[in-house]
């Protein structure tokens, strides 16, 4: 944790390759301070088909999966640093979104805890 899961229209990839977007999601997600750089996880989902509004416009939205403990501010700071990152990498691209979800400690299991 935290998990951050772009899906995004492949056409993205003319501007900026995955590697580099990966490594500028990781960077702005450790400059928000919020998270140990060791735990934040960062993937890419791309898309040939897909429909924004019922149209075929590239498009880009993160997902965020953080664990409970974040207030409100901190998480829409979040949002808001990585939306605007992303506005910054792809000027171009009209739909650019994200939103985070918590995931309770209680629940929570990783491989180390069994």
């Amino acid at each position: 944790m935290p998990h951050f899961v772009m899906d995004c229209s492949q056409d993205i990839f003319v501007s900026h390759d995955e590697a580099f977007i990966i490594e500028q999601l990781f960077l702005q997600a450790c400059a928000t301070n919020l998270f140990d750089e060791r735990d934040i996880k960062v993937r890419i989902n791309s898309f040939e088909k897909y429909s924004v509004g019922n149209k075929r416009e590239p498009f880009i939205h993160v997902f965020a999966s953080i664990m409970q403990g974040r207030t409100t501010e901190q998480k829409a700071m979040l949002s808001q640093q990585m939306v605007s990152k992303l506005v910054t990498l792809f000027p171009n691209v009209p739909n650019i979104a994200m939103n985070i979800s918590d995931f309770e400690m209680a629940t929570y299991c990783n491989r180390t805890m069994v």
